[in-house]
């Protein structure tokens, strides 16, 4: 099944123009022809912080709520895969899952392929680089928050390799829970 996380918040779900657009792109990829309306579909069950969780697929859909917490990031560990593929937002996530069993010490893995930066398992990057934010430009999944910052001009592709990360002096994770947050360089093991 295809999946959208989207942050619900003060009884409102965030972005939503955003998550919709993805969801008709990753639809019109598979050829689902069922049309989903998050605007109308989703309903926060109060104002708390929640994670919705839209399943989909061209049979039906599912809504679940789960309250949130956001998990802390302190330490990546740099790892190589030059097979990986996850272009669209799924629910069964095997690649991922194996990659950050590797993590070791660390809270993820910041996923290099051919050569490029791209992701880690749960957020895209992006590293601040003489005075402007850039990300990769060929992410592993095109993350909502990431494309509504680069269309507000915030962020600037780039083609970042693992080499950047010491020209870096912030770093930064971004995905439709924790929105964009800044963290200090030298995380990255």
């Amino acid at each position: 099944m295809l999946l959208e996380t989207i942050r619900c918040e003060g009884g409102e779900a965030l972005h939503l123009p955003y998550h919709q657009k993805r969801l008709e792109k990753s639809s019109q990829v598979l050829g689902i022809h069922q049309k989903y309306d998050l605007q109308t579909l989703i309903a926060p069950p109060d104002q708390e912080l929640y994670r919705c969780r839209f399943l989909y697929d061209a049979n039906g859909y599912t809504i679940e709520y789960h309250p949130y917490t956001p998990k802390k990031i302190a330490s990546l560990k740099l790892l190589i895969c030059d097979t990986i593929e996850y272009p669209l937002k799924y629910s069964e996530r095997e690649q991922l899952t194996a990659l950050f069993e590797q993590r070791e010490d660390c809270d993820d893995v910041l996923i290099v392929k051919n050569n490029h930066l791209t992701d880690t398992t749960i957020a895209n990057i992006a590293l601040f680089i003489k005075g402007q934010w850039l990300t990769p430009e060929s992410p592993l999944l095109e993350g909502t928050t990431r494309e509504r910052l680069l269309d507000e001009k915030f962020l600037t592709l780039a083609p970042l390799s693992a080499e950047d990360i010491g020209r870096a002096s912030k770093v930064a994770f971004m995905n439709a829970m924790v929105g964009f947050i800044e963290v200090e360089n030298g995380i990255i093991i």
